[in-house]
Parts: structure tokens; sequence; C-alpha cells
């Protein structure tokens, strides 16, 4: 098991994970980090989630995989 951190940012600010996430390796990460996109973006908010992207950084800080919002929800119409 592997402690991960999800940090969201965009041009505008960063919201920090700081309890983290255990999983067993990079599949588990990408699949809990796109299941925490879905739960923001469904959550009721002004939030245009487009610009965003979520930063999966492993304990040590390295940044593991960067993840844009906009591959959950897609181009808009």
């Amino acid at each position: 098991m592997t402690q991960v951190y999800f940090h969201c940012s965009n041009t505008r600010g960063v919201l920090m994970d700081r309890r983290g996430t255990s999983v067993t390796g990079l599949a588990e990460a990408c699949e809990a980090a796109t299941c925490m996109m879905r739960s923001l973006v469904a959550t009721a908010s002004l939030e245009d989630w487009r610009d965003w992207a979520v930063h999966v950084s492993d304990e040590a800080g390295e940044e593991i995989v960067i993840l844009s919002f906009a591959s959950v929800l897609g181009k808009p119409h």
C-alpha cells in the first residue's frame, strides 16, 4: 500500500489534500482520482471545473500523474 495525495489546481489556486488515500498501485490511484473528480463535478456549485486538474503525488511529494477534469467532463456542446 502506498499513500497518495490528490491536489487540485487551476490558474487561480490550489486545493491541497492533507489526508491522502492508500492505494495498491497506479491504476487504483487513477481510479480514485477519477472518482474524486466526478464527486466534485457532481456537487452543486458555480465552479467551472473544465480548467482544473488533479495532481496525484506520493508520500515524498513526487508527482505521479496529472489528470484533467476535462477528461471526466468531456467537451462542452
